[in-house]
């Protein structure tokens, strides 16, 4: 509990494992991921994440015989650092039930470089980028953003993979159809693509 601005309230790690008696196990997930994401200053106005896998985890453990618990504890399990919506979440899931390795998040195309364009998802080694549009993607300027980002990846030689909310209908099945469809393809040679990198 927390005391503002004059009234006792809930954490929101606390917040979190009350509504595992009531949420599935793909909303703890997603919730937790919101959580524990560090946030982008520029943008949100904070620094920190407003919760970490550690904290989570021990509000769990000062908590063992609340209704619920066993789910939290199997939604930690799956929580990552870097989702950046509940629909990136979903995906991942998504991709796990189908037997995919678990991707990287905010892979940057350039490690090191804080300009480079990054992919929601994806595989460094298959040189797959996988991105989520959700609705502020249809914007004319970050239509054009997104355009600029995914040029860049595929002058690299990577593979792009573009999923929004109608792939979710039928439980992003059509996407890791092409995702898996991307894995299976050779790479590229590193020279080469990292030539491309360099010039994009």
């Amino acid at each position: 509990m927390e005391f503002v601005e004059g009234m006792w309230i809930s954490t929101r790690a606390r917040t979190w494992l009350d509504m595992a008696r009531l949420l599935p196990l793909e909303d703890m997930v997603a919730m937790a991921d919101h959580l524990v994401r560090l946030p982008r200053p520029e943008l949100e106005g904070r620094e920190d994440a407003y919760s970490t896998v550690e904290e989570l985890r021990g509000m769990i453990a000062r908590h063992p015989n609340l209704q619920g618990v066993v789910r939290a504890r199997q939604a930690l399990e799956l929580v990552r650092v870097g989702s950046d919506s509940a629909p990136e979440t979903f995906l991942r899931l998504a991709m796990l039930d189908a037997g995919l390795p678990t991707p990287e998040l905010q892979l940057p195309l350039r490690p090191g470089d804080p300009r480079s364009p990054s992919a929601d998802l994806g595989f460094r080694q298959r040189r797959t980028a996988i991105q989520y549009d959700g609705g502020h993607h249809l914007l004319e300027a970050q239509r054009l953003s997104d355009r600029r980002r995914d040029k860049a990846f595929e002058a690299a030689g990577w593979t792009v993979i573009v999923v929004d909310k109608t792939d979710q209908k039928d439980g992003f099945a059509a996407a890791i159809k092409k995702i898996k469809r991307a894995m299976r393809n050779p790479v590229a040679d590193a020279s080469v693509t990292s030539g491309f990198a360099k010039e994009g």
